[in-house]
């Protein structure tokens, strides 16, 4: 079934609107992408105008910044996931979403469904 992103088909006040055409190729998007940990998969889809996205299906390193340095880091698992309180027992990467790694506790800050990358910043260093 197509994802349609569309203007809905009720009125506020819950009436049905009678549509004046039906869909079209331009208001069809996709499926969320859900990206999990293990090894690295990236999938390149057609975005408008013939252009492309990678979307990542899976990563298991994450480039962490701290200050100035940046390191690439090892995932352990999801600690907290603004978007979806059930993504964390799902391990399901997404923008904001907080991982434990080998460098300490790190805040995703690109969105993983839409890029080739992990980027984080480093929120709790690991202790020793």
């Amino acid at each position: 079934m197509v994802v349609i992103q569309a203007r809905s088909k009720k009125k506020p006040t819950g009436a049905r609107i009678r549509s004046a055409r039906k869909k079209r190729h331009f208001e069809a998007g996709h499926e969320p992408t859900l990206t999990k940990i293990g090894d690295r998969k990236v999938k390149k889809v057609r975005s408008r105008g013939g252009s492309g996205k990678m979307r990542g299906q899976r990563f298991d390193k994450v480039n962490v910044a701290d200050g100035k340095v940046v390191k690439q880091a090892v995932i352990k698992t999801v600690v907290e996931n603004p978007a979806n309180r059930h993504f964390v027992r799902r391990n399901i990467l997404t923008k904001g979403t907080i991982v434990d790694t080998d460098m300490g506790k790190a805040k995703i800050t690109n969105q993983p469904g839409q890029s080739a990358v992990l980027n984080a910043v480093l929120v709790k260093e690991k202790t020793k």
